[in-house]
């Protein structure tokens, strides 16, 4: 008797295509919970996060951030500020010895004409800012813009 006939046949299950909205084409959103209007959290790393000439430049931007929209919340992640919609990060501020990062969740989704973006991830970017260093602030606001309209348009395309 050969062996093959002793061993039972499994029934392969039937695979079913799904086409749910949200699973197919479109790309994951990554949450975070806890975002409010105003954190104390976050307003007390603007003023103490690190030396002064760096706090200066951090909370600049990360103010921009906030008023991208009534609908911005924010929170204190991984050690930074971060802005969000609903619980969907756009924007982050960090402090690092010699420089500044603002951050996008999405950043390589986003269009750079003036090259500002570093990085090299699937999703996010950053822009590394100098004190004394010159900046084109346009440039960095259109992309802060496009960051919070980005994380909007993607939300959107969730509940379509």
């Amino acid at each position: 008797m050969a062996l093959h006939n002793l061993i039972p046949m499994r029934h392969k299950p039937h695979r079913i295509a799904l086409d749910l909205p949200g699973l197919i084409g479109a790309s994951e959103i990554f949450r975070v919970s806890g975002g409010v209007k105003c954190d104390p959290a976050v307003d007390s790393w603007l003023i103490e996060g690190g030396p002064a000439e760096l706090q200066a430049i951090a909370k600049k931007w990360f103010v921009q951030m906030r008023r991208c929209g009534d609908d911005v919340r924010e929170l204190m992640h991984d050690g930074c500020p971060v802005a969000c919609v609903q619980d969907a990060p756009f924007g982050y501020v960090n402090t690092f010895k010699n420089h500044v990062n603002v951050g996008f969740f999405h950043g390589a989704a986003l269009r750079d004409p003036a090259g500002l973006l570093e990085g090299s991830g699937k999703r996010m970017r950053h822009v590394k800012l100098h004190p004394g260093r010159e900046l084109n602030a346009a440039a960095l606001g259109d992309l802060i813009d496009a960051a919070y309209a980005d994380i909007k348009s993607r939300l959107g395309a969730e509940l379509s």
